[in-house]
């Protein structure tokens, strides 16, 4: 099964319309004919202004988030029903920003998984280890743990989600895995995948995150397990986000 890579930019909280609608208009008019698959993953009052941006270009709208429940009273939340609305095809679940700033733990992580898959949006599962746990030798036990948590309850429809491998210490951090470092990692996930879905686990994708940008991206995604990126700082930048596109082949 041929996959393409995916690249995944990830604004955070980032944007405003005016420099959301140069970004764009720039991406769409730079990646005519892409080689790989891209997404823009935007904070939610901008999914408006992003889908008619995007629309008739190869690039994907993606979301940050997305909540476990379909609708009801949960001030702030934003169902996968009402992002399907909105044409996303992706939405960022489980982020270590998600998970140390808004406590979620492994089992929220898996039902918000569900809820996207439930509603034919793409999951972008994030995993990574904090520096304290690299460094007490703990980085495959973490990653195993976060991955398995999904697996548990979406194992069904596995093969349909993506993952994100990142390293907490290098988020925004400057600090990149290095490429031998990422794909060890990389390569103790798609083992996991593959005994829980040994038919599929070659095609599911698995993303470096974690201060990729237009230097180092060929390097990395030169990497046998490596399937593309979830880019944070360089996706708000054009000329850099498009070098990281032309990378992945």
């Amino acid at each position: 099964m041929t996959k393409k890579m995916l690249i995944a930019g990830n604004w955070k909280m980032n944007g405003s319309l005016a420099a959301n609608e140069a970004l764009v208009k720039a991406l769409v008019a730079g990646a005519a004919a892409p080689a790989c698959e891209i997404a823009v993953c935007v904070p939610a009052p901008y999914l408006a202004q992003v889908q008619s941006l995007v629309a008739g270009s190869p690039i994907a709208l993606g979301a940050q988030d997305v909540s476990t429940q379909a609708q009801g009273a949960f001030t702030g939340e934003q169902s996968a029903v009402m992002l399907r609305e909105f044409g996303v095809r992706y939405a960022i679940v489980g982020h270590s920003e998600r998970r140390q700033y808004h406590g979620e733990t492994d089992e929220v992580v898996a039902a918000k998984t569900a809820a996207a898959l439930a509603n034919g949006i793409t999951p972008i599962v994030c995993v990574g280890e904090t520096l304290a746990q690299r460094e007490a030798g703990a980085t495959e036990e973490v990653v195993k743990r976060q991955l398995a948590a999904v697996i548990h309850v979406n194992g069904h429809c596995i093969s349909e989600i993506v993952v994100a491998y990142e390293p907490v210490w290098a988020i925004g951090t400057g600090k990149t895995a290095t490429p031998e470092q990422a794909q060890a990692v990389h390569a103790v996930l798609r083992a996991q995948l593959h005994h829980a879905a040994s038919d599929h686990a070659a095609g599911i994708r698995i993303l470096y995150g974690g201060s990729m940008n237009a230097a180092n991206a060929a390097e990395l995604l030169a990497q046998a397990d490596i399937d593309g990126g979830l880019i944070g700082g360089a996706s708000l930048k054009a000329a850099d986000f498009l070098q990281i596109i032309a990378a992945a082949r």
